[in-house]
Formats: structure tokens, sequence, C-alpha cells
């Protein structure tokens, strides 16, 4: 069981990175957050060996409530036996066209934070994929593979979340074109 003082400050924690994030990158209903989360090494031991059911629904607490007053829709990576699928609102992957596959997340076979975030939703699914508009990463569990194209990182006050290394990134569209390519709007280009 991990003590209260210390989910407290799992809360805080994060809801700081997020403030830094918002900062950097608005988040709306328009935005789709892809969270990668090792409970594990949140409470300090290795990936994949120790999940935590507290530790999930105290993360699972602010990410809805960042939820609820931007908008923005939450994609929760699975772990590596279930081939890092997601776990999504049914209503979000059939808006995205992303295809669903067949898989109930549990704690050995697709990890705490995306098991607890199934029960929580209103009607979850799973898909293989999908291409994300900015990410987060607690205990580098890999969530570039569903971001889109190209990947920004960005720096946060916070370094960790509990004991694991936190990392987070937003997205921007390619830059395409040679010397003649123009990438900012200007009154001569009406």
């Amino acid at each position: 069981m991990t003590p209260v003082n210390q989910i407290e400050q799992i809360k805080e924690q994060l809801i700081t990175a997020l403030e830094d994030l918002q900062e950097a990158f608005p988040l709306s209903e328009d935005v789709l957050l892809v969270v990668g989360t090792s409970t594990s090494e949140v409470i300090g031991s290795h990936i994949g060996s120790n999940g935590s059911h507290e530790v999930a629904e105290a993360i699972y607490d602010v990410l809805f409530a960042l939820q609820e007053n931007t908008g923005v829709k939450l994609a929760f990576q699975c772990c590596e036996h279930l081939n890092r699928a997601l776990v999504l609102e049914e209503s979000v992957a059939k808006e995205h066209g992303y295809e669903q596959v067949s898989a109930i997340p549990v704690r050995k076979a697709g990890g705490a934070m995306a098991t607890y975030a199934f029960k929580k939703m209103k009607h979850p699914t799973l898909v293989e994929d999908i291409r994300a508009d900015a990410g987060i990463d607690i205990g580098d569990t890999l969530i570039g593979m569903h971001l889109k194209k190209v990947a920004v990182p960005i720096r946060s006050r916070i370094k960790s979340i509990g004991e694991a290394h936190f990392t987070m990134a937003i997205t921007r569209p390619k830059l395409i074109g040679g010397i003649r390519a123009v990438y900012e709007k200007t009154n001569e280009h009406e």
C-alpha cells in the first residue's frame, strides 16, 4: 500500500507538469493526449514488476480532472504484453477511425494504469495504435510510437513523478519543401 502523503505528492507533481504542458500546448477537445505510465516505476520498482492500484487511481484522478476542465481526449497505453495497445473511449476511437482490437487489460497484461482506466471509462475500448497530438510518459514506457510526426519534447519543472522518470512531448506539422518553402503566413502571401 502506498502512503497517503506519497499519493498526494504524486498528484501535485503531475498537476504541476500538466500546467507546464498546457502552457506550451493548450489542451482542448481537439487534442488527443497519450499517457504511458509505469506505476511500478512511480513507487521505485522496476517497470512491470509491482503495479499499484493506488498510484493508477491518483494519476487517473488528476488526468480525469484535466479532461473535465479542458475537454482533452485521453488514451492510456498498455504494457508490452498487449503490444502497447491503448485504452480510450469507444467514441474517440470511432471519431478518429481507429480499428478496435479484442483484449481487456489486466494488471499483469496491460498494466495497472491501463487496467484502472479501462474500469473507470464509460465505454472503453482497445485500439492497436493512434496518432496523438501530445503525450506524457511516466516511467519510460516509450509512448513515441503513438505520437504524430513531428514530436517535440516539452521541458517541465517536474523531472519525475514519484520515483519514475518523466517526459512530455507535443507534435507539430512536418515542415516540407526546399529553399522556396514558406512556413509562416504573412500579408504578402494573401
